[in-house]
């Protein structure tokens, strides 16, 4: 019984664990390697932007959604979780916020790299 229970213990945990790991994946683009969320869709950082601080709310982030983290989530290696001025929490690596870009339309897309040149794809 105490063996089943802690194989049981175990597994729940390494469940767990993988759970609250950066959403985030390194892909292969036109531009070389990037950052993309786990459904695939290129990350970005904006150079307005300070370490572990977004400057990008209202219009700016209904055109970059913020890669938001939940309350369950925790920092992991180069990936941490920033606190909005919204109160929302965003993940970020090495200090840099991540966003989406409203017009890519699949993944790989990297149509928002150099706009206004202020917004970069975010790099491994």
């Amino acid at each position: 019984m105490l063996k089943t229970t802690l194989i049981a213990a175990t597994l729940c945990l390494a469940g767990a664990t993988s759970a609250f790991a950066a959403p985030v994946k390194t892909a292969d683009s036109t531009l070389g390697p990037v950052l993309t969320g786990e459904n695939g869709m290129t990350l970005y950082t904006f150079q307005k932007d300070g370490k572990n601080q977004s400057n990008c709310y209202d219009k700016c982030a209904a055109n970059w959604p913020p890669l938001m983290a939940t309350d369950g989530d925790m920092a992991d290696g180069k990936y941490s979780i920033i606190t909005r001025k919204d109160g929302g929490k965003q993940w970020a690596a090495d200090g840099k916020p991540l966003y989406f870009w409203i017009k890519d339309s699949k993944p790989g897309d990297t149509t928002g790299n150099g706009v206004l040149n202020l917004w970069d794809v975010a790099r491994p």
